[in-house]
C-alpha cells in the first residue's frame, strides 16, 4: 500500500581523484577512484500531490524545492519520470554547498529514488534505485562515481564504472572526523565536458597506487598528485593544503589526520581529523558516514 509520503537521507561523498569512463550505456559509464562519504549530507522529501500515485502519472504538477527555496535538480526530475513519479512534491534540503564537489546532485537524485519509490509504493530492488539515480546523474552531465559511491557509504573505492550489476565496488574500512573549507564552485559538467585523457590517466595511477596499499595516508597522498597531475589544483586549495601540512610538521603529526587535499570537483579542501583547524581556518566539521543511502523517519 503507498504511504504517499517518505524521506531519505543520502551522504555527501568528496571524491579524492578519479579516471572518467564514459560508455553509450550509461549504466556502464561512470568513474574509478576513491573518495569519502560524509555526515553532512541530503535530506529528501516527497509526498504525493494531485494524482500522484498513478503508475503513468507523469504530469509535473507537483511542487519542487531547494533549501525551502522553489527550484529543482535535473537529475531528480529523470529520476521521478522514470519511476511515473513526476506529479509528487519534492523538497531537497542540505547544509553542503551546491556545486562545490560533495556530490550534491548525485545525492538529491538518488534521495528521490528511495523516497518516491517509498511513497508512492513502487516496488523497486534498492540496486534498480541505485541505477536509476545513476543513469540519470551520468546523463546529466553532473556527476559519474558519486550516486554508486553514496548509497555504499564509508570510503569507498569504484574499482569499476557503473551501476549495480555493471560496476565494483570495495572500500577502506574507516571511521573518523572529517573537515572542509569551500572557496566556491567548479563546473563539473565542463570538466567532464572536455578533454579528460591526461586527467583519466592521471587518476588510473593513483588508484593503482591505492590498491597496492589501501590505507588512508596513501588515499590522501595520492589524492593530492591527482590534483597536480591533473592540473586541476586551484590557488586556494593549494594554499589550504600546504598551510595544513606545515602546521602537521609542526606539531609533529598529532593532528590525527592525513593532511588535506582538493574535493573533485569543487574550489574546496578537505581533510580527515583536525588538520584545518589546526592550521587556522574555521572549517565545517562532520564524520565519515558509514552506512549510506536511506529512508529516514519524517
Amino acid at each position: 500500500m503507498s504511504r504517499q509520503r517518505a524521506s531519505a537521507f543520502v551522504p555527501g561523498h568528496v571524491t579524492a581523484f578519479f579516471s572518467a569512463h564514459p560508455a553509450e550505456r550509461p549504466a556502464a559509464a561512470g568513474s574509478r577512484g576513491a573518495g569519502v562519504t560524509l555526515t553532512d549530507g541530503v535530506t529528501v522529501r516527497v509526498s504525493a500531490a494531485g494524482g500522484a500515485g498513478e503508475p503513468d502519472a507523469l504530469d509535473e504538477s507537483g511542487s519542487r524545492t531547494v533549501n525551502g527555496e522553489a527550484g529543482t535538480i535535473g537529475a531528480v526530475e529523470d529520476v521521478l519520470a522514470e519511476l511515473g513519479t513526476a506529479d509528487v512534491d519534492v523538497a531537497v534540503e542540505t547544509e553542503l554547498p551546491i556545486g562545490a564537489g560533495f556530490g550534491v546532485s548525485g545525492a538529491a537524485a538518488l534521495g528521490a529514488a528511495l523516497a518516491a519509490n517509498d511513497a508512492l509504493d513502487r516496488g523497486r530492488f534498492e540496486n534498480d534505485l541505485v541505477r536509476i539515480a545513476h543513469e540519470a546523474e551520468v546523463g546529466r552531465g553532473t556527476g559519474l562515481g558519486d550516486v554508486v559511491a553514496q548509497a555504499r557509504g564509508g570510503v569507498p573505492l569504484r574499482l569499476e564504472p557503473g551501476a549495480p550489476a555493471v560496476g565494483e565496488l570495495d572500500g577502506i574500512p574507516a571511521t573518523g572526523r572529517v573537515e572542509y573549507v569551500t572557496f566556491g564552485e567548479l563546473s563539473t559538467e565542463e570538466v567532464l565536458g572536455g578533454d579528460t585523457a591526461s586527467l583519466s590517466a592521471a587518476g588510473e595511477d593513483a588508484l593503482d597506487r591505492l590498491r597496492a596499499d589501501p590505507r588512508l595516508p596513501t588515499m590522501m597522498d595520492a589524492a593530492r598528485a591527482f590534483a597536480r597531475e591533473a592540473d586541476l589544483l586551484v590557488p586556494e586549495v593549494a594554499e589550504a593544503i600546504a598551510a595544513v601540512e606545515e602546521s602537521t610538521a609542526e606539531a609533529d603529526g598529532d593532528s590525527g589526520g592525513h593532511g588535506a587535499a582538493m574535493a573533485m570537483l569543487g574550489r574546496t579542501v578537505f581533510a580527515l581529523g583536525t588538520g584545518l583547524s589546526d592550521a587556522g581556518y574555521d572549517p565545517e566539521r562532520c564524520r565519515i558516514d558509514a552506512a549510506g543511502a536511506r529512508l529516514v523517519e519524517r
